[in-house]
């Protein structure tokens, strides 16, 4: 809560204490462009200490923290955000598997500024298949159950991709298998994992648009 009203210059707590007790108050009336700097909230989980555990979040509160961070805009607060909770850049790899078509929707201006940034693209077949379509180059990774190379776990394993893109698809045995085997993977070979479709798109965008020598370091009260 502090954190919130931190970012909307309003005492969240008083509001709401007044509204609990029947006092009149004022109704905030921040929007996004009246924002001076803006905040951003990154989970952190323990996956890699809960064996064979499927890294994949429902409705319920599955982290272990959060770091909420502020920034001049979006891409700077997200990425302090997730280098704070222990995520990346990448420098050699992506490998995605993007999952239903909505999600791939979202997904394309990330994948267009990968490729922008000279990153090479892993993806598995029906991604692969998307992104050809958009014009876009990626090499199909075979699924864990194929026998096929390059395999999704090889390429894992291998250190050859170095930001893993998982997004459940559907609740077919093979999908299921197929997909927790990769996430899975990239947790125990200390691959950053992302299986939400928006998060991802913001965080690749962010790194592909901001330099990290560009962040700016500053104390909570430095942001008045």
């Amino acid at each position: 809560m502090p954190f919130v009203s931190k970012v909307l210059k309003s005492n969240l707590i008083e509001l709401a204490t007044k509204v609990m007790l029947g006092i009149p108050s004022d109704k905030p009336h921040k929007s996004v462009f009246d924002l001076d700097y803006v905040g951003v909230k990154a989970p952190q989980f323990s996956f890699s200490r809960l064996a064979k555990a499927d890294p994949v979040l429902g409705v319920d509160m599955a982290s272990t923290g959060e770091v909420g961070c502020l920034g001049e805009g979006f891409y700077e607060a997200i990425l302090k955000a997730m280098f704070s909770v222990g995520y990346r850049i990448p420098k050699k790899s992506i490998l995605l598997s993007t999952g239903p078509a909505k999600s791939k929707t979202e997904l394309l201006n990330g994948a267009k500024a990968l490729r922008e940034k000279g990153y090479k693209l892993y993806a598995t077949r029906g991604t692969q298949l998307f992104l050809q379509n958009a014009g876009l180059d990626a090499e199909v990774a075979y699924w864990p159950d194929e026998d096929r190379s390059p395999n999704t776990i090889d390429l894992i394993r291998n250190g050859e991709v170095d930001l893993v893109v998982n997004i459940p698809k559907d609740l077919s045995q093979a999908e299921l298998d197929n997909d927790y085997s990769i996430r899975r993977s990239a947790v125990d070979f200390n691959v950053p994992l992302l299986t939400n479709s928006r998060v991802a798109n913001a965080f690749i965008l962010a790194f592909c648009r901001l330099d990290p020598d560009e962040i700016a370091i500053k104390s909570w009260d430095e942001y008045k």
